[in-house]
């Protein structure tokens, strides 16, 4: 059985782009995040906004249920990994999102 994976998925020309006052959804990516929490994977939404933005946006897209949580995007970092923390994460691109 696969490892559940734990998944950060961040708000802005990620899930959606913003065009003045409106926001256009990125369906891959929506359809990725779907597809994640189906298959059991632990996902956070996060957003420089900070959680109730991603929690607005995730609830307007009608994926909220598929999140454990919304968060801020840190600041600040306190880890003994310091700067290779992220070395063995896979970055995803939103472009790419429905090859994943």
């Amino acid at each position: 059985m696969e490892r559940k994976r734990i998944i950060y998925i961040d708000v802005d020309d990620t899930l959606i782009r913003t065009f003045g006052t409106k926001q256009i959804p990125m369906t891959s990516c929506v359809e990725y995040v779907r597809r994640m929490h189906a298959d059991g994977h632990l996902l956070y939404c996060w957003s420089r906004g900070g959680a109730e933005y991603s929690r607005g946006v995730a609830d307007s897209l009608e994926i909220a249920d598929c999140f454990l949580a919304f968060l801020p995007k840190p600041d600040v970092v306190l880890d003994d990994r310091g700067a290779d923390l992220l070395d063995y994460c896979e970055f995803i691109l939103p472009a790419n999102a429905s090859n994943h």
